[in-house]
């Protein structure tokens, strides 16, 4: 199957675009935007491949799905387009940006300044409907984002996993820690960011990783 998609992620993902799965999937997606209100926009659907290709990888943070409400998603996990207010799991990341680094957050929640450093802002689902969260759980995307995440495990070293709350720490679960760096926090919610996420200094921490292996820091 031909998907448009950035050309190293082309390579390393063409065996799963010829597996069946993927062509159910690429079927109910196709069936799903032309007959109800999805998001990300189409065009976005691998905007975090295309901002971020597989050699520049650095850091991965992983997400859930899509957020769901008219204009925010972008194709990137927590991030929103430019001028959209901060939903309330932003809004804490850059809290404890601040909090971490001494940062003042920024005016844009648009993340794709962190993309094109090599952060992959992967959601585990790719697309989602209109108001309806985990509208497009278990129709394939979880295996594709787990083959993503299995080909930086296995060919790149020294990068940077951030899992926050239990759904991304049970994705990134087989990543091996001699090789990367794995951080790991409640999510930024409002319901869990007390009880661990304020406070975890992944930010610094991911920083002083790369430093430490000769890879230049993320500008959060």
């Amino acid at each position: 199957m031909e998907v448009k998609i950035e050309a190293s992620w082309k390579e390393l993902l063409q065996p799963e675009f010829d597996k069946p799965y993927f062509e159910l999937l690429t079927s109910f997606v196709r069936k799903q935007y032309q007959q109800e209100t999805c998001f990300p926009p189409a065009k976005l659907i691998f905007n975090a491949y295309n901002l971020c290709p597989f050699d520049q990888v650095k850091v991965v943070i992983i997400g859930q799905d899509p957020y769901h409400n008219v204009g925010q998603a972008n194709g990137l996990c927590f991030s929103v387009n430019d001028g959209v207010p901060f939903p309330p799991s932003l809004h804490n990341i850059f809290k404890e940006i601040q909090s971490d680094l001494h940062i003042a957050p920024p005016v844009s929640g648009n993340l794709e300044r962190w993309a094109k450093q090599g952060v992959l802002l992967l959601n585990a689902i790719l697309t989602v409907r209109l108001n309806e969260p985990g509208s497009h759980q278990n129709k394939g995307w979880e295996d594709f984002t787990d083959t993503t995440i299995s080909l930086i495990n296995e060919r790149k070293k020294n990068v940077v996993f951030i899992l926050w709350g239990n759904y991304a720490q049970q994705k990134g679960k087989f990543i091996d820690k001699r090789k990367h760096c794995v951080l790991m926090a409640p999510h930024p919610s409002p319901l869990s960011a007390s009880r661990g996420f304020f406070g975890c200094h992944h930010f610094s921490q991911a920083n002083a990783y790369l430093q430490a292996h000769h890879l230049s820091p993320i500008a959060w």
